[in-house]
């Protein structure tokens, strides 16, 4: 089985809702019968949901820019993978380099997210 390329759009902390969601559902649009390849936007945390919604039933995959090891608990502004594949993600960024520098995230932290 031949791999296709995956291309992930990292929006970082970036646009609002109503710019994130039109280029969502531009993107879904462009790509609505492409085979070459896979895409996902990962748009940030609070549009995961309007951005989900934009590219419903187009193959465009929707990824999160980070989670939280942890399935739940009291982590006041992390996500749970668990929680982030309720809202309909397929895909999670771990291990980015901003989130290594910005916050100290070690290898050892990436390992446990990437686990989850």
């Amino acid at each position: 089985m031949a791999l296709r390329p995956l291309i992930a759009g990292n929006w970082k902390m970036n646009l609002d809702r109503e710019t994130a969601t039109g280029l969502a559902r531009e993107l879904a649009g462009a790509v609505a019968n492409a085979a070459a390849f896979e895409m996902v936007v990962c748009p940030p945390a609070p549009y995961l949901i309007p951005v989900a919604d934009a590219i419903a039933g187009s193959p465009v995959g929707l990824g999160a820019q980070d989670c939280h090891a942890a399935a739940s608990g009291a982590h006041t502004g992390d996500t749970a993978a668990p929680m982030l594949t309720d809202v309909g993600c397929s895909y999670v960024i771990v291990g980015h380099s901003e989130r290594r520098a910005d916050h100290g995230e070690t290898d050892a932290v990436v390992r446990a997210k990437a686990e989850a």
